[in-house]
């Protein structure tokens, strides 16, 4: 394993890690405050609370395993609808965002289901006011085609993670916040393939930001 390799598996690591801290972080608030509770009802209420954490959690764990992980071999195919149900998921939370799906193959490739999920990743995190998030995937007879755009009254995109999509940035100076693109970028480069991005910035109706990518098949 190159120094280079250990760098950005630390950086997913912390990306991970913030990510699921406040959803673990509000189970532990609520097993202490139903350590302590005594009204039927308070308890109640602690316990659903528990309950919408863990499954937060969980989602979070499943999304993350796919996107960052190993999960079912490299070589392996992702059914597409469970891919949907965990961008989705990762798209409700906390925030106003819109998923519109248009995904015609019912299995992707894990190459394919890794770039897509970050990209969702990314575009989530374009959209801190909410907005809407389309995304489609094209199987061709030599390849997949990924297109993911999110659009919203307001665009945050940090111009690292397109420096980072580009392949303009050292590892070095990367951060977890722009990992996931590099990751992106190694992806698509491992197989052949390609990435792009376009911004459009905020005007009078908001912006725009396009993610994609051409993964060759096989």
């Amino acid at each position: 394993m190159t120094a280079d390799s250990i760098h950005l598996t630390s950086l997913i690591a912390s990306r991970l890690c913030h990510d699921l801290l406040s959803p673990v972080g509000g189970m532990a608030n609520g097993i202490e405050l139903l350590v302590d509770e005594t009204d039927p009802k308070m308890r109640e209420q602690c316990i659903d609370l528990l309950a919408q954490g863990a499954r937060r959690t969980a989602t979070r764990l499943r999304f993350f395993r796919l996107a960052f992980g190993a999960a079912g071999g490299f070589d392996s195919q992702l059914p597409a609808a469970e891919i949907e149900e965990l961008v989705k998921a990762q798209a409700a939370e906390g925030r106003d965002i819109s998923v519109e799906w248009a995904v015609s193959a019912a299995e992707l490739s894990k190459p394919a289901a890794k770039v897509l999920l970050n990209y969702a990743l990314i575009g989530i995190d374009a959209l801190p006011r909410g907005g809407t998030l389309a995304i489609a995937a094209e199987e061709r007879d030599e390849s997949y085609e990924i297109a993911v755009r999110a659009e919203g009254t307001r665009i945050a995109f940090d111009k690292d993670v397109g420096r980072s999509l580009e392949g303009e940035i050292e590892m070095n100076d990367l951060s977890a916040h722009t990992a996931p693109a590099m990751l992106v970028r190694l992806i698509a480069q491992d197989c052949g393939g390609g990435v792009q991005h376009a911004l459009t910035p905020d005007g009078a109706t908001g912006g725009a930001l396009v993610l994609g990518a051409i993964l060759p098949r096989g």
